[in-house]
């Protein structure tokens, strides 16, 4: 994991500080723009609140997506040591994106709560149930994205708009009560906004009405996760190691 973090931030500048400082600083801009340009409250949920949980998770999801495909060829080298699997180089980036992620979630949380924006969580079992939830969720889902880009160079290429469909469908920018009930059975289908529901319900309590299965979205991630870990093994023989 250190060699990770060497290899892709470097000794130099801020180094190790990018992990936090990359996903703080996209949340901040975000934030800015969204209460310069938006009303106090949505729904009776005060923006800056609601935006940061929705973009926050959004983060994690997107980055642990998108470099997990870049992650083998800036490791390649690793793979002559007979101890690490193609696996390693993958989990540990996402570990990586998970720690730098959650301190930047921790730090705009409680300068949030510092100028009177967001008050502490009613529910922190809840939080870090949802936060876990999604990171396993997103750990799974990167897996097979890295698992299909050993096989099919596409893949690699079109990754930057697979994170983009997310968007959409993540309900990170919507909460699942604003939609007519026809459209809340239908996104329900979709496994990755149940835990940024539940981070949600844990932040706002009863106040704010939330819509999400645990369990449902823990088989679902669970299945991403062995469908990812297989399409790895079974592409273990396409690496090129130089």
């Amino acid at each position: 994991m250190m060699r990770e973090t060497s290899t892709r931030f470097g000794r130099e500048g801020f180094g190790f500080a990018w992990l936090i400082l990359e996903p703080l600083a996209f949340c901040i801009g975000v934030l800015i723009l969204w209460t310069a340009t938006k009303p106090e409250y949505e729904h009776g949920v005060r923006i800056s609140a609601f935006m940061m949980t929705g973009y926050m998770c959004l983060i994690l999801m997107r980055h642990m997506i998108q470099y997990s495909t870049a992650a083998l060829q800036a490791n390649v080298g690793l793979l002559h040591h007979r101890n690490v699997k193609p696996v390693h180089i993958f989990v540990s980036r996402n570990v990586l994106e998970l720690g730098g992620t959650t301190v930047a979630f921790v730090i705009v949380y409680l300068a949030l709560m510092a100028i009177g924006q967001i008050d502490l969580p009613e529910d922190l079992l809840l939080v870090y149930s949802g936060w876990f939830l999604l990171a396993w969720m997103g750990q799974g889902f990167a897996l097979i994205v890295a698992g299909l880009a050993m096989r099919f160079e596409l893949i690699e290429r079109i990754v930057g708009l697979l994170t983009y469909i997310l968007v959409p469908l993540s309900g990170a920018f919507f909460m699942v009560a604003w939609l007519p009930p026809h459209l809340q059975d239908l996104i329900l289908l979709i496994p990755f906004p149940h835990p940024i529901e539940m981070l949600r319900a844990g932040v706002f309590g009863e106040f704010v009405e939330t819509h999400y299965d645990p369990f449902y979205a823990l088989a679902w991630a669970t299945v991403f996760n062995f469908l990812g870990l297989v399409l790895i093994a079974s592409s273990r023989d396409r690496i090129d190691v130089e």
